[in-house]
């Protein structure tokens, strides 16, 4: 017997480009609501790590991804399904311009059948703010703008300049005025959450700031029941070791998720402060800022020593991008200080000036296609040889390695596992 679709406030919170405070316009609704007891549940299009850290401490709930390519219309349907059984809110936060990119926020939009609080910096305009609003909304007849919000205003004033141009059914739903304090970032985006001790008084000062126009009604969406088909127990009894701290942090919810439901228990330690490896049967090495933290886990001797023991006696290990770094023989920063790694992979990975790769990654193997993407600045000297190269969905040409030495399985490329969950399952049974 079909149930009902349930009704859920939503809304999706784009902008016109990145750098317009998506993050910090989510974060701080996600504040005000919670602190009105509302229950909030967020999502981030496209892949991102750093963003949900702060969306997650903003809620108090883990961010999932919601994206047409990587995570598909079937499971992000059945993620904001669940989502709405015990939330009030569902905000779900957009990538780069609301119609950049393919897919993009407007296609999940439109799929989806969510509206759009587009976000507008209007710092360095007036009556330009209407324009610019005006095209996002008729763009495309597909997509439906709740509304915008004016970022970063100056006074008053400037806020009935930017709003009086605007046409009667483009209401100017709240805005937020020039953050003193915005949230500080780093190369890949955002310093992760943890690292701000401050991070409920920020949120505090932000949420006080809103500006909300006293007719703003959050939009109420009908969501159909999505059941989730349970995945094979491919790893019953399974301990899988995760790690887990400042240095590897980069990994998606959705992925331990999918590994729990296998049948897997997930053991978490740290590669900075543990000195000996949990007692599992394989080990996942996620992401993350181990240049940041060299000198720590260089002088980890016994960790190092362990983990190489771990791979030399033929144990399952994934490790992506910052877990790769970590299994090399050295890691050069940005500042040029070099430092010994594990040594298990025979290269040596160095931090460039720039960006060296930003791509949607897909490898097929085994008969299985795995999606993901690629986000680093670092570069690998000697690598080894590969066993499969990605391919870029929309004609990027980059092309991420996929290295495997004895049942290590290596790559730049940040897998999203339950696009392929047997083959995952394979790379970690032993």
């Amino acid at each position: 017997m079909s149930q009902q679709p349930q009704t859920c406030a939503a809304l999706i919170i784009a902008a016109p480009a990145s750098g317009q405070g998506k993050t910090t316009v989510t974060a701080t609704l996600a504040w005000h609501y919670r602190r009105q007891g509302k229950q909030v549940r967020i999502f981030k299009v496209g892949p991102d790590f750093l963003d949900p850290m702060i969306l997650s401490f903003a809620s108090g709930h883990p961010v999932y991804q919601v994206d047409l390519w990587m995570v598909g219309e079937t499971h992000s349907r059945q993620l904001i399904a669940d989502a709405a059984k015990q939330a009030d809110i569902i905000l779900i936060e957009g990538v780069m311009g609301l119609f950049d990119g393919t897919p993009s926020t407007a296609d999940l939009a439109a799929i989806i059948g969510i509206p759009v609080l587009a976000v507008i910096d209007a710092s360095a305009m007036a009556q330009t703010f209407a324009a610019l609003a005006f095209g996002l909304a008729n763009f495309r007849q597909d997509v439906t703008l709740a509304g915008v919000l004016a970022n970063r205003v100056g006074s008053a004033r400037h806020a009935e300049m930017l709003t009086s141009a605007l046409p009667n059914d483009l209401p100017c739903l709240a805005n937020m005025p020039r953050q003193i304090e915005s949230l500080p970032s780093r190369y890949l985006g955002l310093v992760q959450a943890d690292e701000l001790t401050d991070l409920t008084e920020r949120l505090d000062r932000l949420a006080d700031s809103l500006q909300l126009n006293p007719e703003f009604v959050l939009p109420q969406i009908k969501i159909n029941n999505q059941p989730f088909e349970a995945l094979p127990a491919l790893l019953k009894d399974l301990r899988i070791g995760v790690a887990k701290d400042a240095a590897f942090a980069f990994v998606y919810q959705a992925n331990l998720d999918c590994l729990t439901a296998m049948g897997a228990e997930l053991i978490f330690f740290s590669p900075l402060t543990d000195t000996t490896l949990p007692e599992v049967d394989s080990l996942y090495l996620p992401g993350g800022y181990p240049e940041l933290h060299l000198e720590t886990l260089s002088q980890n001797m016994s960790m190092r020593q362990a983990i190489c023991e771990y791979i030399n006696a033929n144990k399952p290990v994934v490790a992506e991008c910052g877990g790769m770094l970590y299994l090399c023989r050295t890691l050069t920063d940005k500042h040029g200080q070099q430092a010994e790694m594990c040594g298990v992979l025979a290269a040596d990975a160095k931090l460039q000036a720039r960006l060296t790769a930003l791509a949607l990654q897909q490898v097929t193997h085994d008969n299985y296609t795995l999606r993901g993407h690629t986000y680093h600045h670092s570069l690998l000297e000697n690598q080894p040889i590969a066993i499969l190269y990605a391919e870029c969905p929309n004609g990027n040409k980059v092309s991420e390695a996929v290295f495997q030495q004895q049942r290590l399985t290596a790559s730049y490329i940040h897998f999203y596992f339950p696009s392929a969950p047997e083959l995952i399952a394979r790379w970690f049974t032993p």
